[in-house]
């Protein structure tokens, strides 16, 4: 059995988020004049550092998605404000959400050509974590559900995710792979239950998911890209 990842392991995900939060540290992070007439700021580095922790205390609290994140994009925005967010900044950040509709995706190289060839030798699964309704628009758009025996979106993605698995599909744990791009939802909580691991990465990985692993890790395989996933499947 090989269990995928979804976001930024099939298609790309955080490279949308990160455009937006390009145009956000552009709007916010300009410097404002203070009382001797020097103009201070935070800075870009400083309001991402900000918005990180923003995102990380929702992601704990509301989880992930599109939903969750402009929330956290005004409330980084009221906190360098010193103020409520104004109709007209709320409407700004609003208007970033046709950037998430979820209604295309951007397949990455080799991946439905890949799994194509996977599904004639395994069975594969679908994991991905986030807002259940905007998941389910993305792997509608993306085209690939066929190739899965079953598709399971979660608002998490940690051991207790993974020995569910498990128990619902009989898996042996030393036959069983799961596939993705993030260290902290893909490859640590997978091996935690005993699954082998693959990790290719994505450079827009969200720093929310980086996270060490263990390089004498033999059961977990290590590929540049999806399509090398034929040289050992």
């Amino acid at each position: 059995m090989l269990i995928f990842d979804a976001d930024d392991t099939l298609w790309e995900n955080n490279v949308i988020f990160e455009r937006v939060i390009d145009e956000f540290l552009e709007w916010t992070a300009l410097p404002a004049p203070g009382r001797d007439g020097v103009r201070t700021g935070p800075g870009r580095d400083g309001v991402r550092a900000r918005l990180d922790a923003i995102e990380a205390a929702n992601a704990r609290t509301h989880g992930y998605g599109s939903k969750v994140f402009l929330r956290s994009l005004e409330e980084c925005l009221v906190g360098l404000r010193g103020r409520a967010a104004t109709a007209e900044e709320s409407a700004r950040i609003s208007g970033w959400a046709a950037a998430f509709d979820g209604h295309q995706v951007e397949l990455i190289a080799g991946v439905a050509e890949t799994l194509a060839e996977l599904g004639r030798r395994h069975e594969l699964l679908l994991l991905t974590k986030g807002d259940k309704e905007e998941q389910e628009r993305k792997v509608a758009a993306s085209g690939l559900t066929h190739h899965f025996k079953g598709v399971h979106i979660v608002p998490e993605k940690d051991v207790a995710t993974y020995e569910e698995l498990v128990r619902a599909y009989a898996l042996v744990r030393g036959e069983t792979w799961m596939i993705g791009n993030s260290p902290k939802s893909d490859i640590l909580p997978a091996r935690s239950a005993g699954l082998n691991a693959v990790f290719i990465p994505n450079d827009n990985t969200w720093v929310l998911e980086h996270s060490e692993l263990d390089p004498a890790d033999e059961k977990v395989l290590r590929l540049a890209a999806f399509g090398e996933l034929l040289e050992h499947f």
